[in-house]
């Protein structure tokens, strides 16, 4: 009864939000608003930035109600927008650079495992240091869920260009994920 209601709800709040209701628009925001800032800062660096962007895309949430039918969840459709907006920014600071010509060494190191014991702060750290084609690649990916075909038809590359980004971020990630672990284990920060 409760996730109904709170469909219902939703379904309320966008039908209102849709008519240009302030006060739908906002409580969409607050209710939103967290989770799209942590999909935006996922691709960005800079909180700064990534909040900016997360206004951009609400703004182009509320311009385009019209557009959402109310099919599918409105998360993911907010969620699709806050995502094409971040790689619209990295776009716009020229930080997507792939390089076509690249190809998977060794496909058995694709599918290693890293298993850590680092906060979740640690990891993102690790995350933000990839160049921002291996991040973006592994981030619509491992964390979006994302195929291959189609962050290849997003970020306008070959599949094995993707393939091959997403490669080389788990190699970099695992590197740095064995670094800190010595780090750790040997009590140096």
């Amino acid at each position: 009864m409760r996730v109904i209601s709170l469909h219902k709800n939703y379904v309320r709040l966008i039908g209102k939000a849709k008519k240009g209701n302030r006060k739908a628009q906002h409580e969409l925001f607050e209710l939103f608003a967290p989770k799209m800032m942590s999909v935006c800062r996922q691709y960005l660096k800079k909180e700064e930035l990534a909040e900016e962007v997360m206004l951009n895309g609400f703004f182009k949430v509320f311009t385009r109600l019209d557009s959402f039918k109310n099919e599918g969840s409105f998360e993911g459709w907010i969620r699709r927008i806050m995502v094409n907006e971040s790689i619209s920014q990295l776009r716009r600071e020229k930080k997507l650079d792939f390089n076509q010509d690249a190809t998977i060494e060794n496909s058995m190191d694709h599918v290693a495992y890293i298993e850590t014991e680092l906060e979740v702060e640690d990891i993102q750290k690790m995350i933000d240091a990839l160049p921002d084609g291996y991040k973006t690649v592994f981030v619509l990916y491992a964390v979006e869920g994302y195929k291959h075909s189609e962050i290849a038809e997003l970020l306008h590359i070959s599949e094995s260009t993707s393939k091959t980004q997403l490669f080389k971020a788990r190699k970099m990630l695992q590197k740095a994920v064995a670094q800190q672990n010595n780090r750790l284990s040997y009590g140096t920060h």
